[in-house]
C-alpha cells in the first residue's frame, strides 16, 4: 500500500481531499498510469448524494471517480502492446475471465466483476492508479485526454446502439437529454440512424444536443412527442426508441413512439419498478432490449473518435482542478441544464 492524495467520499454528503493507502505495485499483466482527467459521473454524485445505489452501499471511504484518461508510467511483466509515454484510457470494469458470463461474452454482466468507485472499489480521483493492461487502450496521437476520458460515458451509448441493430437509415428517439441520452443520439447517428428525435424537458439541454447534425430536439414541456413522431415519421412510428430518462412516467406513453416490429432500448434505470404495458407490445411485436454498462466498446469508441466522425468536445460543460475537486461535486449537485458533463484535471 501506499499512501496517496485523493477524493474521497467519506461518507453520504461528505468529502475530502486527503491522503489514503491505494495499492500501486505494478504486477505481471498491468500498467501504472499517471491520470490526468476524471469525469464527474452521474453515479459519483449519487453517491455523494445518497450514500448508496440499490444494493451498492458506501460503508466505508471510498476514492471517487471511474471516467479517465491519463498516460502509462510503468509497464509490468508480459504486456506488449502498451508502452511507457503511451496516452490511454481505461476501461473501469474488470470481470472474472473465466466466468460464464465471460466466457460467453458479456463480460459486463458478470456478477463478481469489479468497478471503479463502485463499493468497496476505489476509483481513481488521485494522482496514480495500476490497472490491467488488457482492460487499458491507446488514444490517437489526435484524440484529447479530454475526449479520453468521455469514453466511458460514450461506450454506454454505443453498447445502446449495438443491442438496437440499427439498419442504415432508422429514424431513432431518444427519451432524455442528458449525458448519456445525448451520446446514444451521437452513437445511434454514428451507427446508421438517419436522424434522432431527442426529447427533453430542459431547452439548454435540447439546445447542446441539437448541435449535432441529425438531431431534431423536441421540447415536451411544448409539443406532445408522440403527436410530432407521428408527424415526422408519416403515422408509422420510429424504428428504435431509447429510454434514457430513468422516468417512470415515460413508460406511461413509449408504446405510442416505436413503428409495428420496432425496439425499445432501455437504457436509463428507474429507481422503483414499474407498469408495462404488455398488450400493445405484443399487438405491435415491439422488441425490448437492456444496456448494463457495455462489452466489447471502448476500441469502437476510440476509432470513431479518432476518425473525426464523432467530436464529443461540445459536450465538455467546465474544467476543474484537482484541488478543486470537491467544488466540482457541488456543481454537479446544482444540476444545472445547462451542463452535460464536468471534468476534473489532475495536474
Amino acid at each position: 500500500m501506499t499512501k496517496v492524495r485523493a477524493l474521497v467520499l467519506e461518507r453520504q454528503h461528505e468529502l475530502a481531499l486527503r491522503d489514503i493507502d491505494l495499492p500501486l505495485e505494478t504486477g505481471p499483466g498491468e500498467v501504472k498510469i499517471m491520470i490526468h482527467t476524471v469525469g464527474v459521473c452521474g453515479s459519483d454524485v449519487h453517491y455523494y448524494t445518497h450514500g448508496k445505489i440499490g444494493p451498492f452501499v458506501v460503508n466505508a471511504p471510498m476514492v471517487l471517480g471511474h471516467e479517465a484518461a491519463g498516460t502509462v508510467v510503468e509497464v509490468g511483466a508480459g504486456v506488449t502492446h502498451l508502452k511507457v509515454g503511451d496516452r490511454v484510457c481505461m476501461e473501469p470494469g474488470i470481470p472474472d475471465p473465466n466466468s460464464k458470463a465471460s466466457r460467453l461474452g458479456m463480460y459486463n454482466i458478470d456478477p463478481a466483476v469489479t468497478f471503479w468507485a463502485t463499493p468497496p472499489i476505489h476509483g481513481v480521483l488521485t494522482p496514480e492508479v495500476v490497472h490491467p493492461a488488457n482492460y487499458t487502450f491507446k488514444l490517437p496521437d489526435n484524440v484529447s485526454f479530454a475526449e479520453g476520458a468521455m469514453v466511458e460515458p460514450f461506450a454506454v451509448g454505443m453498447q445502446a446502439a449495438t443491442k438496437a441493430k440499427i439498419t442504415p437509415g432508422d429514424t431513432a428517439v431518444v427519451l432524455g437529454a442528458g449525458p448519456i441520452g445525448t451520446m446514444v443520439a451521437i452513437a445511434a447517428l454514428a451507427g446508421g440512424c438517419a436522424r434522432a428525435i431527442v426529447a427533453d424537458l430542459a431547452q439548454p439541454k435540447l439546445d447542446i444536443a441539437a448541435q449535432y447534425q441529425g438531431v431534431i430536439p423536441v421540447n415536451i414541456r411544448e409539443k406532445n412527442l408522440a403527436e410530432e413522431v407521428a408527424r415526422l415519421t408519416d403515422g408509422w412510428g420510429a424504428d428504435v426508441v431509447f429510454e434514457c430518462s430513468g422516468s417512470p412516467k415515460a413508460w406511461e406513453t413509449i408504446m405510442a413512439l416505436p413503428r409495428p416490429g420496432g425496439v425499445i432500448v432501455v437504457v436509463g434505470l428507474p429507481v422503483n419498478p414499474i407498469g408495462f404495458d404488455v398488450s400493445t407490445a405484443s399487438t405491435k411485436e415491439i422488441r425490448i432490449e437492456t444496456v448494463f454498462r457495455y462489452a466489447h466498446q471502448y476500441e469502437r469508441s476510440i476509432a470513431l473518435l479518432g476518425s473525426g466522425r464523432v467530436d464529443l468536445k461540445p459536450l465538455i460543460s467546465d474544467t476543474f482542478k484537482f484541488e478543486d475537486s470537491i467544488k466540482a461535486f457541488d456543481r454537479a449537485v446544482e444540476a444545472r441544464p445547462s451542463d452535460v458533463k464536468l471534468q476534473i484535471v489532475m495536474d
